[in-house]
């Protein structure tokens, strides 16, 4: 009686112990799936995120590459603006100096001229 009543409890708790092996196995599914489903939903956010930063990269590049040329147009305005005074100041020197010798000539005509009417 003592072996029947050890043997039905032995098997009740081999039962028992498979029933809860079935769940432990099923909750492991469930983990599993769970952790599946989490990593491919952080994959897609970690890719969401590059590409806002590619796109950010992009603009700050786009936005840097126009401000390059703006400078340059505005030093090729500067330089060309600068030109233009140093060509109009040479022209004023050169123009005044032509006066000068102008003047300095018809001067000496007039002397010269003075000096053969006294003589």
């Amino acid at each position: 009686m003592k072996k029947v009543v050890l043997s039905l409890a032995l098997i009740a708790v081999l039962g028992l112990s498979f029933t809860s092996c079935r769940d432990t196995k099923e909750k492991a599914e469930d983990a599993i799936e769970n952790a599946a489903e989490a990593t491919e939903e952080a994959a897609e956010d970690a890719a969401d995120a590059v590409e806002d930063m590619a796109d950010d990269a992009a603009d700050a590049a786009s936005d840097a590459v126009d401000s390059v040329k703006e400078g340059a147009e505005d030093m090729a305005d500067d330089a060309k603006e600068a030109a233009n005074e140093a060509v109009d100041g040479a022209k004023e020197m050169a123009n005044d100096a032509m006066d000068k010798a102008k003047e300095a000539g018809n001067d000496a005509v007039d002397k010269a001229a003075n000096k053969m009417k006294q003589n």
